[in-house]
């Protein structure tokens, strides 16, 4: 025969184990922290500051109207993409980072040439408002979906209806007479088939 558990045993195994949970929950979120933290505080790596020709191209957008970046213009003997292309590779040649090397034509032509708004000040909307817009619609859609969950309740077990019925508003008792009819008549249906 099998001894029964009794129930503080049981009770104390259930809290060590949900404790030890916590415990590894814990040091993983806190691991998470110190990478996230680390890669933050790390430093720029040395290449990424040197520039190419083609990372500054698709940097810069075409000024000839076709919306595109100066890399991938279309068009071909573009008038606004093959002397920027020649200016872009003087300044590689003069020994120019990529960043030293987009304040220039940002200087040179407005913020306009740039292909990705720059992160401060109004063009931070930019980035910002899409996330923004998915994170409020996502929570939009999740009270929708509360709400008509809530809205419909199940039907209780000495409950005998295929079809559930609103509660009737008050000063409807002309609809309760057509409601009782409806109710026979389907209960006949019912047994005819």
């Amino acid at each position: 025969m099998s001894r029964p558990l009794r129930r503080g045993v049981v009770g104390r195994s259930l809290a060590a184990r949900s404790g030890r949970a916590r415990t590894r929950g814990a040091g993983a979120a806190t691991l998470v922290a110190i990478g996230l933290v680390l890669l933050a505080s790390a430093p720029p790596r040395a290449d990424a500051t040197i520039a190419t020709q083609q990372a500054v191209e698709e940097s810069l957008t075409c000024q000839c109207g076709c919306g595109l970046t100066v890399h991938s213009c279309n068009h071909l003997q573009c008038n606004s993409a093959t002397p920027l292309k020649r200016e872009i590779a003087e300044q590689i040649a003069s020994g120019q980072t990529q960043e030293q090397i987009l304040d220039y034509f940002e200087h040179k032509y407005g913020e306009k040439i740039l292909s990705a708004p720059g992160t401060s000040g109004f063009n931070l909307t930019a980035w910002v408002v899409p996330y923004l817009g998915i994170g409020l619609g996502g929570l939009l859609i999740g009270v929708v979906l509360t709400r008509w969950r809530r809205g419909s309740a199940p039907v209780s077990s000495g409950e005998h209806s295929a079809v559930s019925h609103p509660p009737t508003p008050p000063g409807a008792a002309d609809n309760q007479e057509l409601r009782a009819r409806l109710e026979r008549e389907l209960e006949e249906y019912d047994r005819r088939s």
